[in-house]
Order: structure tokens, then C-alpha cells, then sequence
């Protein structure tokens, strides 16, 4: 799980901020346990219990399962993280201004894609799976998801930059996995990432994951399939590009054109690469994080005030 300082992120800190539900956590890493066990574990009724373990799943902490007991039906209660990330802002991006901007993950203007390949909105799946030509169907702007199991696809981005703006940072966040027939958490692949034809780096991906629902996904979405990916930051400064804080590349961001009138950024699992495990980018209402792809661009306004038109 990977988590930011901001309140969407407050619900984990929250479960997380009690020593009995720590106790339950500690329970739970040994083996899946049922509210009763958990309740003797820890000296607790079994309600005060269940309200502990409401507080736990709706943090995605735990899930819980409806199995068959001895006595009826029982619900199990399973870990379901094992690692924590927290993202901390950086001081790197506390310049003057920040022009910010959100295109949907179904707003790509170029693509080539092939299958296992789809696109959904928020309540269905637009045309067929595993057919590209739907990528050209007019309802893909308002995809919410989308995958393709080699190939790319490329955004353009309005570049608000005035005469004045001297650039010092752009970032660009995004929720992306691997894309696998079905689901696979042990699925590599190797996701290349361009801004206006300039190769900033890769990350590899682990898998395409599939074990629990994404915090937003819709209910309606199919559970044998992609369910929520990883949230990744990439930012391109003077000093090279980084991917969550690690440094990928030597591109600085004098070396990308940055001052165009518009932006290219291009997505993609390439015929060469090592790991051709496809990609799957993650909009909002689906996934882990309610967000598209956002680009902060942190400049210095040296002429603060001064009426000044696009260069």
C-alpha cells in the first residue's frame, strides 16, 4: 500500500493510530483468524471486536470473507498488506507558482495497442475486449481504465508557461500495473515513459493486481480482472528524472523542450524490452487512488504581476 499526507489517505492512519488494532494486525500476520478468535486474542466482546475490524477494512488494512463454520456461517478476517509506503511532499517543489492540469486516462490522442486490450468508463466496458479498434471509439474519453498487453499510448498537454515563468520542475503522477491474462501479481513489465519524444526512463512493474477490489474500482467491475494499481511519480528536474524520489535518467528538464506550446507524454511496453508484461493505467473511480494523470509544472515567476502574453 502506498500512501500520501493528504486525507484521502487519513482512514489508514486512523485504523493504524490503536494499540488494540495493532494487536489484531499482529494476530492476523501468524494466520487468518475469525472474529470470536480475534475477540479471545485480545480480551474484547465480540462487537467491540467488529467495530475494530470495520475500522480495519475500510482502511484496506484487512479483508474480510464469509466462509462456513461449525456454528453457521462466520466472517474471516485476513491481512491484506504487508508493506506500507508513505509518500512525504518534497522540498525540491516549493517554488513561486505551479501550473496544474488532469487529463483522463481516455484522453490519448495517439495509440497502438494490442490485446489482451479494453477500456471502461466508470459504468461500462466500451465496445469488445480485446479488440484496438474500440481505442478509437469517441466514448474513450471518458474511459476511466484502460489496458493493453503491448504497445503505447500518447497524451498532448497544454503548456500554460509564460514569457516570465522560468520552469524548474515537472511532475507527472499516475496509477499504473502490468496488464496479464486475467490477473497475476508475479507478472513484470518493463514501463517506458516519454515527454516530447525524450525517453526519461522505465519502471518495471511487478504484476497486474487482482486479490482484492481497488478502493474505487466499481462494483460492477469484474473481480477475475485488474483491480487497482501502484501510484508513481515521476519528476523531471535540473539535476535528471526521478522515479518516487530515485534518480532513472540524466534527462534534465532543459533537455525536453519544455517550454513547447503543448507537451507529448507517451506511455509504453515496448518490443524490446526485457519484461513485455503490458500495461494498465488506472483513472479516477477506479483503482486505489481517485485521481487521473496529473503534471505540476513548479516555475519562478521573475516578473510576478507584470501583464505578459505566452512566448
Amino acid at each position: 500500500m502506498q500512501l500520501d499526507i493528504s486525507a484521502q489517505s487519513l482512514p489508514v492512519y486512523e485504523a493504524l493510530a490503536s494499540q488494540v488494532r495493532l494487536n489484531i494486525i499482529h494476530h492476523l500476520s501468524i494466520r487468518p483468524m475469525n472474529i470470536r478468535e480475534l475477540a479471545d486474542a485480545v480480551s474484547l466482546s465480540s462487537a467491540i471486536m467488529t467495530m475494530h475490524i470495520k475500522k480495519l477494512e475500510k482502511a484496506g488494512i484487512i479483508r474480510t470473507e464469509m466462509i462456513p463454520g461449525k456454528a453457521g456461517i462466520q466472517k474471516l478476517c485476513v491481512l491484506n498488506v504487508d508493506l506500507i509506503e508513505i509518500n512525504f511532499p518534497h522540498l525540491e517543489a516549493r517554488f513561486n507558482e505551479c501550473h496544474q492540469s488532469e487529463l483522463s486516462v481516455g484522453h490519448y490522442t495517439d495509440f497502438a495497442v494490442e490485446p489482451t486490450c479494453g477500456l471502461a468508463t466508470d459504468q461500462k466496458i466500451i465496445g469488445e475486449f480485446d479488440e484496438p479498434r474500440y481505442f478509437l471509439d469517441p466514448e474513450r474519453v471518458n474511459a476511466k481504465v484502460i489496458w493493453f498487453s503491448k504497445g503505447y499510448v500518447e497524451y498532448r498537454i497544454p503548456n500554460f508557461l509564460l514569457s516570465s515563468h522560468r520552469p524548474q520542475e515537472l511532475e507527472i503522477s499516475l496509477e499504473l500495473s502490468s496488464e496479464a491474462p486475467l490477473t497475476n501479481e508475479n507478472w513484470p513489465s518493463d514501463i517506458s515513459f516519454y515527454l516530447n519524444n525524450i525517453h526519461l526512463g522505465c519502471w518495471t512493474s511487478p504484476g497486474d493486481f487482482g486479490d482484492r477490489p481497488g478502493r474505487y474500482t466499481p462494483s460492477w467491475w469484474p473481480k477475475v480482472i485488474n483491480q487497482y494499481g501502484i501510484l508513481k511519480l515521476v519528476r523531471i528536474t535540473s539535476k535528471g528524472t526521478f522515479l518516487d524520489g530515485n534518480k532513472i535518467s540524466e534527462v534534465t528538464i532543459e533537455d525536453v523542450e519544455i517550454r513547447s506550446k503543448q507537451w507529448t507524454f507517451k506511455i509504453s511496453n515496448e518490443d524490446d524490452a526485457a519484461h513485455i508484461g503490458g500495461v494498465t493505467i488506472f483513472g479516477k473511480d477506479f483503482g486505489n487512488y481517485n485521481q487521473d494523470i496529473i503534471f505540476r509544472l513548479f516555475y519562478t515567476n521573475e516578473e510576478k504581476g507584470r501583464n505578459d502574453l505566452p512566448e
